[in-house]
């Protein structure tokens, strides 16, 4: 089945063919660490974890690439503003390697929450600056570099399709174009790719370099490390739209400029987040993070569920109004997927099967540019199919959560084995009462309602329920 993908380069749905038949070169922009992750943030990488989900799904060999920025980027793409490591390092009165070790943990700890697939390679920055160091080397020697107050800058004059992702009229681009203008820029929207104590002289990140001790600019080392893993080209990279202007057109520039051929494919982008009518950033204050909807009782899922009601290309409004809904769907299609596993009588959950009707429909509508809430449904459809035998139902919805990552016969499994064990303490706890060792039923009582098992005693024998535990 062939998966078609909306390419922001082209504009267009394109069906996708990888340079490599059966085999996939992916590298996703990832987090910068001086901060917690946001859920805007969190939004991306769910997409992202959902596009090689279904990539796999569809027989490809994915080897997927994503960069730890460890290195402090400035409050601004565009080169200006302050360090924000540096921000961070002050206001923590923590190292800047502290910071970036600490925020580093943090995210993959909420990755892992929403069960993102981990990377096949995570490079971080501060482990690359030799690769950067010789990717700026190849733009010198190609005459696409100059220097001036103690910086190594990209001239973007040099390169002729500059802007093309995002659609930058070249007019626009002429020095004093609707941005603040570095005075030792020959164009407002050429962009370093070093630094040296020429601008900021207390950093606490640099490296010895054949232009001075310094450090490197933001967009480099994205190119740097994904010419390393994936090559000179690739077929597809990810991020927000927000780096569709600055960011990734620069990589382009740089990387394309460096190779002399086109980079990159398959630019594939995801929409923002909205929380107010605006999109969530850091920047903003206030911004809401994976802790948060934990400390208000929600569960990680509850969000990754929320995330697949719409199209990673569509903006996505987010309240609390909206996650309560995804959070009771998310709860009674788990309980429906316990009631369908209970009925084995204590089998395993049967494999994967991509050939019953709702996960072939499914496999379409992925296929169609990841039209997830599209397969959602499908995955309900079964889920509701009154004709279908449990087993059945069992094996197309773990066909189809191999893409959705809502973990549902992994979770229907752990909740049968409970009730068998809730049964089986509430049976001993019966012989013990039975044989007046009060002491002995009463810990058992104990030890379920500190697993949050209510114990109901009446003339029919104990009955139980399992209430929430969070508020």
């Amino acid at each position: 089945m062939g998966l078609m993908l909306y390419n922001t380069l082209t504009r267009t749905n394109e069906p996708f063919e990888p340079i490599v038949p059966g085999k996939v070169g992916m590298y996703c922009c990832g987090p910068t660490v001086y901060n917690y992750a946001h859920i805007g943030n969190l939004r991306t990488y769910v997409f992202e974890d959902l596009l090689r989900r279904s990539l796999e799904a569809l027989g490809y060999d994915v080897r997927h690439v994503m960069n730890v920025t460890d290195v402090g980027h400035l409050t601004d793409d565009a080169d200006e503003g302050e360090d924000k490591m540096e921000k961070s390092a002050r206001e923590m009165k923590r190292s800047v390697w502290d910071i970036a070790a600490y925020f580093t943990e943090a995210f993959f700890d909420d990755t892992r929450k929403l069960n993102v697939i981990p990377p096949t390679i995570v490079c971080r920055a501060t482990d690359h600056i030799p690769q950067m160091i010789d990717l700026i080397k190849r733009l010198e020697q190609r005459g696409y570099t100059y220097v001036a107050g103690g910086n190594v800058y990209f001239d973007i004059s040099r390169f002729d399709e500059y802007g093309r992702l995002a659609l930058l009229d070249r007019q626009e681009l002429k020095a004093g174009a609707r941005i603040e203008v570095d005075r030792n820029k020959r164009n407002p929207h050429d962009f370093v790719l070093w630094f040296t104590r020429g601008k900021f002289e207390h950093q606490s990140m640099m490296w010895d370099s054949p232009w001075g001790r310094g450090y490197p600019g933001w967009h480099l080392e994205c190119s740097a490390m994904s010419l390393h893993y994936l090559g000179e080209q690739f077929d597809i990279h990810c991020g927000g739209v927000d780096h569709i202007p600055v960011h990734h057109t620069n990589e382009i520039a740089q990387s394309e400029a460096a190779t002399g051929r086109k980079w990159v494919n398959y630019w594939v982008h995801a929409e923002f987040l909205l929380m107010d009518s605006d999109k969530m950033s850091k920047s903003a204050g206030g911004f809401v993070t994976l802790g948060t909807l934990e400390d208000e009782g929600y569960e990680p899922l509850d969000y990754r569920y929320f995330c697949l009601g719409g199209h990673y290309r569509t903006q996505l409004q987010f309240s609390f109004e909206s996650l309560n809904a995804a959070r009771n769907a998310r709860r009674n299609l788990n309980d429906r997927v316990v009631a369908l596993q209970a009925t084995l009588g204590g089998q395993p959950a049967p494999a994967a099967d991509w050939d019953g009707p709702y996960a072939k429909a499914f496999l379409r509508h992925i296929s169609d540019d990841l039209n997830v809430s599209r397969g959602v449904a499908e995955l309900w459809g079964v889920v509701k199919d009154g004709e279908l035998e449990a087993r059945d139902k069992l094996a197309q919805i773990a066909a189809m959560d191999t893409v959705l990552g809502l973990r549902l016969l992994e979770q229907a499994m752990a909740a049968v084995q409970v009730d068998a064990d809730v049964e089986r303490l509430i049976e001993e706890r019966g012989r013990a009462r039975a044989g007046r060792d009060f002491a002995r039923a009463d810990r058992i009582r104990d030890m379920l309602g500190e697993q949050g098992i209510v114990l109901e005693d009446g003339p029919d024998g104990t009955k139980w329920k399992k209430v929430s535990r969070r508020v």
